[in-house]
């Protein structure tokens, strides 16, 4: 077999991994943010200021936000399922020292402190977890998309052939699911009147870089002759191609239906697709051809994957617009967000109970179909992420409350006091401060340039793989090539950020 046959294969006839499994490393990206965002409090506590150098700040974001997660999907993959119990317990030992430094005559009891937390107001205008969310998906994305051409990266994380559950095939949804919390349907203010085509319009205006890169990455691959797995959207398709025509597709629907319904149309598009696939000859177009046989003649054969899973990441992006639009629902207390933290695990838990009962009646999970088993779970595990983001931004405003000026990028500011918090130390940030520490994060710079960040990261995997003989390098080889290539990634990124600089084409 030819090197590039190797590659395939390598990649192919996957089944993916557990359900469960999936849901434990959810957490890690979650706990890494706790551990920084603590690790930064209790900087503050001992110094008196935040972290100032900028070579520092992102040597700690690197090595906390992204490198433990490098080790987790590649040598520690056997441990998985400690690794999440390892991270909580080192947070709250860190927690555990903040509290027991903070000064006596300025804490309250532990109760009285909770009470006050769950009034405090926060910034209405910044919902920190959305922006964690895309930015994680995309550094995870990133992560895989080199890692999975390597030995120690599990083959069960790899995406599944037909069936299966792997993490790269939460990817791609997840992706979808990210893109819809922040389309223009959702950002648009209720106050607003604007016409019923404008988000249309603008759309069609914008997904154009989307549609550039789907044909070069398509001339690239065939110039060059890489590596690809054709069953995976077929022969000429690719998802820059998919993620463009969602949205088209998404903001004409929007246009013809109420926002707030989306939920509905949503729900209509996965059931009737989910119909066809049951219930005519599509299911076996998909996976067999015309013939049975695989073909790929013509476009429809050759490209059949990524052409009929559009409609299963239609629903997707639908369902996750209704999300965005529960989100932006102004929530200016703690206790309003612990409420809808509540609501949250509610939509998890229906959505885990209505998978099982629909995997029962119909199929497995299968992205190669995009099938409404999948839409389902995509659903339910990027609500979970979500949720974990939630829970983690609350966590750290209660321990910026116990720590007076304390400060963490990416992360809810505290714009009114509770009563009380005047005689306890407790300190308000007012809105609108330019927080000095908020220029030195990680995250604020890779989502400031996500669409540059991700095609970097494509390129960057390109070029490895031309180099370097992935499949048989060794485990200490393939973690030092994983760090340099999401540092340097990071580092374009910190610069670009530093300087103020967006990258756009539209």
């Amino acid at each position: 077999m030819s090197r590039n046959q190797l590659k395939v294969a390598f990649i192919s006839n996957l089944n993916g991994t557990s359900l469960l499994e999936i849901s434990a490393g959810l957490s890690l990206p979650p706990l890494c943010l706790l551990c920084r965002g603590l690790l930064l409090i209790l900087y503050y506590l001992h110094h008196g200021k935040p972290v100032s150098s900028r070579k520092y700040s992102l040597l700690l974001d690197f090595l906390v936000l992204v490198s433990p997660l490098v080790f987790s999907c590649t040598v520690l993959s056997p441990i998985i399922f400690f690794i999440p119990v390892i991270l909580a317990a080192f947070c709250a030992g860190i927690f555990s020292k903040i509290y027991s430094q903070t000064k006596r005559e300025a804490r309250a009891p532990f109760g009285q402190i909770v009470k006050e937390f769950q009034k405090a107001c926060l910034d209405p205008e910044c919902i920190p977890a959305i922006t964690v969310f895309r930015v994680y998906v995309n550094v995870l994305t990133s992560i895989s998309i080199l890692a999975v051409d390597f030995p120690q990266y599990p083959r069960r994380y790899a995406k599944a052939e037909t069936y299966g559950t792997g993490a790269m095939d939460l990817g791609v949804g997840a992706f979808i699911f990210g893109n819809a919390l922040v389309c223009p349907e959702v950002r648009q203010k209720p106050h607003r009147t604007q016409p019923r085509f404008s988000s249309l319009a603008r759309q069609v205006f914008s997904v154009w870089p989307l549609i550039a890169l789907g044909f070069g990455r398509l001339l690239t691959v065939k110039s060059l002759e890489y590596h690809e797995h054709t069953s995976e959207y077929g022969v000429h398709w690719n998802f820059f191609f998919t993620l463009a025509l969602v949205r088209l597709a998404a903001s004409l629907l929007l246009a013809l239906f109420p926002k707030h319904k989306a939920w509905l149309v949503a729900l209509a598009v996965a059931v009737l697709y989910q119909l066809l696939l049951s219930t005519t000859p599509l299911k076996l177009f998909i996976l067999h051809g015309s013939d049975g046989r695989g073909s790929r003649l013509g476009f429809l054969n050759a490209n059949r994957e990524g052409l009929f899973s559009l409609f299963g990441y239609l629903a997707i992006y639908l369902a996750s617009v209704q999300v965005g639009l529960w989100l932006q629902q102004r929530r200016s207390s703690v206790r309003g967000w612990l409420e809808a933290l509540g609501g949250l695990a509610l939509a998890v838990l229906g959505l885990s109970v209505l998978l099982q009962l629909c995997q029962a009646c119909t199929e497995p999970v299968s992205r190669r179909m995009a099938n409404l088993p999948f839409c389902i779970w995509v659903l339910a595990q990027c609500l979970l992420l979500l949720g974990f983001f939630v829970l983690t931004d609350l966590s750290l405003v209660f321990t910026k409350l116990l720590v007076k000026g304390s400060s963490v990028p990416c992360c809810w500011k505290v714009v009114q006091p509770p009563d009380s918090g005047k005689k306890r130390g407790m300190e308000a940030v007012p809105v609108g401060r330019q927080d000095k520490l908020s220029q030195l994060c990680l995250i604020s710079a890779v989502n400031k340039n996500q669409l540059l960040f991700f095609l970097l990261a494509n390129v960057m995997t390109g070029a490895v793989n031309i180099l370097i003989d992935t499949i048989h390098s060794k485990a200490a080889f393939t973690l030092c090539i994983l760090h340099v290539y999401m540092f340097f990634n990071c580092l374009i990124m910190y610069i670009l950020h530093a300087r103020n600089i967006v990258i756009k084409f539209w």
